[in-house]
C-alpha cells in the first residue's frame, strides 16, 4: 500500500473469513482523503471485487474519526485528491462505481461531510452512538459534491434531506436511526463487531443472489415505478442469470437435504 509523511500505510486491510476490513488509516489528519489513500482504497475495493474468497466488504477509521472526508490542506494547496486514473471512479476509488459486493460503513466517531459522503457510497451502515454524521458543506461555500446529495435524497425523504443539506448541520446517530440513514446505533466500542456481525449474516448467503440483489434494488431506484416493462425486464434478466448458477441448485438441495449450503459462487 502507499505510504504518507508517518510512513505507515494509508489503508490497512484484512480478512476475516468472507468478510474484507478495509480501514483508513490517517489517524492523526482524521483520516481524510489525500490522493495517497484514495489509491490504496482503491487497491483495497479491487481486491475485495476480485477474490471470490470475500463476499462482503466493512470499511472504517482508525482512531477517533471514521473520516473527516476531503483533505482540505491539500485542497488549499491545490493539490488533486485522486490520481489521474482516478476520474471516472471518483475520490476515494469508489465514490463513482457502484461495487457488486455489499459495504457496510462502520462508523466511529467523526464522519462530517466526506465522511458521510463514503458511508452514503455504502449499502449498510453501523454507527456509534457519539457519532456525528452531516453535510455541512453549503457552511464553507461549496457543495457536497462527492455523491452526498445525490444519494441523501435517495435515503431518506426529500424534506429531511433539503434540511440536512441545507442548514449543514450534525446529525447524531439516534436522528440517522429515526430517519432510517443507518441500520443500527451501538456502543462506540461495538462498532467494528456489529458491522462484522451485519456482514457475517450477509456473507452467509449465496454470493451471486446477493449481488444481484444489491444491482436490482440499486438500479431499481432509475427505473421508477416498479409497473414498468423496463424495471420487470431487469428482475427477469436477473434471476434467469442466477437460475443457472450452481448455486441455484445447491440451496434447494441443501435444503432437501437439511444440511446448509456450500456456495461456489458460480
Amino acid at each position: 500500500m502507499t505510504t504518507v509523511d508517518t510512513g505507515e500505510p494509508t489503508v490497512l486491510m484484512s480478512r476475516q473469513g468472507h468478510v474484507a476490513i478495509i480501514t483508513m488509516n490517517r489517524p492523526h489528519v482524521m483520516n481524510a482523503v489525500n490522493a495517497e489513500m484514495s489509491v490504496a482504497m482503491e487497491e483495497c475495493i479491487d481486491e475485495l471485487v476480485r477474490d471470490p474468497k470475500l463476499r462482503v466488504g466493512i470499511l472504517t477509521g482508525a482512531g477517533r474519526a471514521f473520516s473527516a472526508g476531503a483533505d482540505l490542506k491539500e485542497v488549499a494547496a491545490g493539490r488533486s485528491l485522486q490520481a489521474p486514473h482516478q476520474r471516472e471512479r471518483g475520490w476515494g476509488g469508489f465514490m463513482r462505481r457502484m461495487v457488486d459486493k455489499p459495504l457496510i460503513a462502520a462508523v466511529n466517531g467523526y464522519a462530517l461531510g466526506g465522511g458521510t459522503e463514503m458511508m452514503l457510497a455504502c449499502d449498510l451502515a453501523v454507527v456509534g452512538a457519539s457519532a456525528k454524521l452531516g453535510l455541512p458543506e453549503v457552511s464553507r461555500g461549496i457543495i457536497a459534491a462527492g455523491g452526498g446529495l445525490l444519494r441523501l435524497g435517495r435515503r431518506v425523504p426529500q424534506a429531511i434531506a433539503m434540511e440536512a443539506a441545507l442548514t449543514g448541520k450534525p446529525i447524531t446517530a439516534e436522528t440517522a436511526l429515526g430517519w432510517g440513514l443507518v441500520n443500527r446505533v451501538v456502543a462506540d466500542d461495538q462498532v467494528l463487531d456489529a458491522a462484522l456481525e451485519l456482514a457475517d449474516a450477509v456473507a452467509r448467503n449465496a454470493p451471486l443472489a446477493v449481488q444481484a440483489s444489491k444491482r436490482l434494488i440499486q438500479h431499481g431506484h432509475a427505473l421508477g415505478s416498479d409497473w414498468t416493462a423496463e424495471a420487470w425486464a431487469a428482475s427477469d434478466r436477473e434471476i434467469t442469470a442466477i437460475m443457472r448458477s450452481d448455486d441455484a441448485n445447491e440451496g434447494p438441495r441443501a435444503f432437501a437435504e437439511k444440511r446448509q449450503p456450500q456456495w461456489s459462487g458460480r
